[in-house]
């Protein structure tokens, strides 16, 4: 056995909480190691002896509940994000590991809506923040509500997880990539029988009559003082015509409340006696000192933020970015938090063929994902992260390892004789005719950031897909997320971890122990692999 291979088996005999180490030194001579079946074989028994230890149940009451919702990241999105963060770093990137692969439980859930075989973000979002399946379309109403029919919404509201957090006296918070009234993250605080209803200028003129209320203004009026909101979403909150602070001269910005209403203004006048800070660009929120600061109101992009690769890193946040500051808000209340966190659009770029600015923003929402991990603790902490539906995206042709996630398949079409990318959509708008023939892709820049991978059917807009989606859980209670589901399981499981909404007898009795390694034998392990390559 050669000296880097015995390093690897050494690490591997000791310690447990040492498997990133590993993977990370796995990949520097993969070639040589996964030659010899000892590697394999030592791998699977080191991986067994983990998987042993998590028979001692984390049955820890839950103080702090996250959930990050991946919209639209369906399995073969996790697939193709792993392989992409790899190979950012060098790698081939198939043995890469996603900070989400590291969660100890995993499960399925069925995303149906009650009324759609293939499920849309409002209807999925009712059932895992409110416990309730429901209609396409609907946010915070049960399936008695009907889509865009304003008088089916009184008597059919349900409430959410952060509600019943704020209402247990945790600090809620809610950070989106899109704007702060989408389809995800209303679901937490508003009740409307239409999720494009944004704002009051977004309504047919007798919804408003009969007293329905836009997104927007539920947003500040449904839940007092929701502690953190980040994200999107400046336009719906400012009267019609009003001109926006980043971008003046453009109206496709200007505000678009036809009540007259300044929902930013009513809320920074409402807080004033409160460590509370309204922010709309990434310094105003760097600057913050969450010591100093309770309620933070954050709306950087009139519409949606711009995704993660056309980012301007000067003046817009990175979703992790948020992440952190909120979490640092939000854990001062001694009795925990609850947050809700959207990688928005994971969506946006499968809608438009655009594969690769979807998957770089499933990266950087695992980006976040690591840094809360950081700064919050298993023994008290339940982190969920999941999908509300998937995609009609897939990659595939036979791509040898190490194949760049975005390159072609290694052969040509049997049929046409012509290249094709790993990548493809069953449908959407890369279906493209030359000549009557299938447009050939190597004349074309098919790495390039808004390059449209070819669809099968062609559509304006990509559909969403209809299989069931992972959720990945560590933390308190993470065990009860296992086998598949019903979507709106997860919300339930997770108030249970926490003592909060329904199911509270056992919190009396709760307590037990956490099944933490220690972490003397990944010291050890380390100073062992010090010695050895120095």
């Amino acid at each position: 056995m050669d000296k880097p291979q015995s390093v690897f088996y050494l690490i591997w005999a000791y310690s447990v909480p040492l498997v990133p180490l590993l993977s990370q030194l796995l990949q520097i001579t993969s070639t040589d190691q996964e030659k010899d079946p000892l590697f394999w074989n030592t791998w699977a028994q080191h991986t067994l002896k983990n998987a042993l230890t998590l028979q001692k149940l984390n049955q820890n009451t839950a103080k702090n509940l996250i959930l990050f919702l991946g919209d639209g990241m369906g399995i073969p999105t996790v697939t193709a994000a792993r392989i992409l963060k790899g190979q950012l770093s060098g790698q081939s990137g198939e043995e890469t590991q996603l900070e989400m692969d590291k969660f100890p439980f995993v499960a399925l859930s069925k995303t149906y809506n009650t009324n759609a075989q293939v499920a849309d973000s409002a209807g999925t979002a009712t059932a895992y923040l409110c416990g309730v399946k429901a209609n396409e379309g609907t946010v915070g109403v049960s399936a008695a509500a009907v889509r865009s029919q304003c008088n089916t919404t009184q008597g059919n509201e349900v409430t959410s997880i952060l509600r019943w957090a704020k209402e247990a006296g945790k600090s809620v918070g809610i950070v989106t990539t899109t704007r702060v009234n989408h389809a995800t993250p209303s679901a937490a605080y508003a009740h409307c029988v239409d999720r494009d209803w944004f704002s009051d200028g977004e309504m047919p003129a007798e919804a408003v009559q009969a007293g329905c209320k836009d997104i927007a203004r539920q947003l500040f009026e449904n839940i007092p003082n929701i502690d953190v909101i980040m994200g999107g979403g400046r336009k719906y909150m400012f009267p019609k015509n009003q001109s926006d602070v980043e971008y003046p001269g453009d109206k496709k910005h200007f505000g678009t409340r036809k009540d007259g209403r300044n929902l930013v203004e009513e809320w920074t006048n409402r807080m004033k006696n409160k460590k509370a800070q309204y922010v709309w660009n990434k310094r105003e929120l760097l600057s913050v000192n969450p010591n100093n600061v309770d309620y933070i109101l954050g709306l950087f992009e009139p519409g949606d933020l711009p995704y993660n690769l056309e980012r301007n890193t000067e003046t817009d946040p990175s979703l992790t970015e948020m992440v952190e500051l909120a979490i640092k808000i939000l854990r001062k209340n001694p009795r925990g938090f609850y947050l809700l966190v959207e990688g928005g659009r994971i969506d946006h770029g499968h809608h438009e063929g655009k594969a690769k600015q979807a998957l770089h923003e499933a990266v950087e929402m695992d980006r976040a994902i690591g840094r809360a991990g950081l700064i919050t603790s298993i023994y008290d902490t339940m982190t969920v992260v999941t999908a509300d539906h998937s995609h009609m995206f897939n990659f595939g042709g036979y791509t040898p390892r190490g194949n760049t996630i975005f390159g072609l398949a290694p052969m040509l079409s049997d049929v046409d004789q012509k290249p094709f990318t790993a990548i493809l959509y069953g449908n959407g708008p890369g279906f493209k005719v030359i000549n009557g023939l299938r447009e050939n892709v190597s004349t074309l820049d098919y790495q390039g950031n808004n390059y449209q991978a070819q669809s099968a059917v062609p559509l304006r807009m990509e559909t969403h897909g209809g299989e069931d989606v992972a959720v990945f859980a560590k933390g308190p209670m993470a065990h009860l997320l296992h086998g598949v589901h019903e979507q709106n399981y997860i919300p339930h499981v997770m108030a249970y971890a926490a003592c909060i909404g329904q199911n509270r007898d056992h919190c009396m009795s709760s307590g037990g122990a956490s099944s933490l390694s220690p972490a003397l034998p990944s010291l050890a392990a380390l100073l062992t692999l010090t010695r050895l390559l120095c």
